[in-house]
């Protein structure tokens, strides 16, 4: 078993650093998953196998030397000589380092699995294109249930929760490549009819209320943007666009339900088909989301951001987000 144990946790470890340097694309949902059938397979051994062995050999010790002491005081003999019986039995007692490193990872592996597949999973932003809501580097939670409890690793739906709805800040499997997480924020939901033409955006023919504020710079970028207030019914929250960027959407790809879109020099025009949503980021000028790539199926949905809980270069960052 210590053999097995270490070809296993050696196979961990190199899979991590594959991942971390880039040899691979890894499944972070699919390592935890797979850590915690692993380590609790061995809890389960050590509580009902391999703990019971290490007692019945400390007992039997303890047997051992109570019957070697009556044999020798029934000869006269009051002082034995020999090895600590209380040292030998904590060690027969004790977990090997196999167990350890398994078994004993085991509560708080299965706590971290529960907690973030089923309540609230941590993600970094990693760009720009919620700035100014989310700032690269930002640490956000995303809650797990408001939308329906999901199966961790294939993410099959197991309760139906709330359907996600316009303003919502999103986090969702990448259509083109689902190994990847983004966030966006929901502009249409099924059966909207969005548009986004001449950087005004118009749901169902109704144009979103947009108050110009004072530009917002970017320390990361160095420049300054347009910035304005829009609302989406009572939910308000800001946006940005970049004066230099043209209205129409280049490098648009294939994807399902394309002709469902039409595109010009103004921009886009889509009707959201049932059972998806259409994404955008609140960095107009700056996002990749549908207007590119196309629209998000319910399937792909990983749960709701809700709450900045750090950002170590600017600690007022910490708090709740529309």
């Amino acid at each position: 078993m210590p053999i097995l144990t270490a070809a296993v946790l050696a196979a961990f470890a190199g899979y991590s650093a594959a991942w971390y340097m880039g040899f691979l694309e890894g499944n972070f949902a699919l390592l935890l998953f797979l850590a915690t059938l692993v380590t609790g397979f061995y809890w389960v051994a050590e509580r009902f196998w391999f703990l019971p062995q290490r007692r019945r050999g400390a007992e039997a010790v303890a047997v051992q030397a109570h019957e070697r002491r009556t044999q020798l005081a029934a000869q006269g003999i009051a002082q034995v000589d020999g090895p600590d019986v209380e040292q030998t039995r904590q060690k027969l007692l004790m977990q090997p380092w196999w167990l350890d490193w398994t078994a004993g990872l085991f509560p708080v592996i299965l706590a971290v699995f529960v907690l973030r597949s089923f309540l609230f999973e941590p993600f970094k932003i990693p760009s720009g294109s919620m700035i100014p809501t989310l700032l690269v580097g930002d640490l956000i939670l995303v809650n797990k249930f408001t939308y329906g409890l999901r199966l961790p690793v294939i993410n099959t739906r197991l309760t139906e929760g709330k359907p996600p709805a316009r303003g919502d800040v999103m986090v969702f499997r990448y259509p083109p490549k689902p190994s990847l997480d983004y966030i966006k924020r929901v502009v249409g939901v099924p059966g909207d009819e969005i548009a986004y033409l001449n950087k005004r955006l118009t749901i169902n023919g109704q144009p979103l209320p947009k108050q110009a504020l004072p530009d917002f710079f970017d320390e990361d970028s160095m420049r300054y943007s347009r910035q304005f207030a829009e609302s989406m019914g009572e939910r308000a929250y800001r946006v940005l666009n970049d004066e230099d960027r043209p209205a129409f959407i280049p490098g648009a790809e294939d994807f399902p339900f394309k002709e469902n879109c039409r595109y010009s020099v103004e921009g886009v025009v889509c009707k959201v088909p049932q059972g998806h949503y259409f994404m955008m980021g609140d960095n107009r000028d700056n996002s990749l989301d549908s207007r590119f790539w196309g629209f998000v199926p319910d399937r792909n949905i990983v749960g709701k951001a809700f709450f900045i809980w750090m950002n170590f270069g600017d600690l007022r960052r910490i708090g709740s987000f529309q």
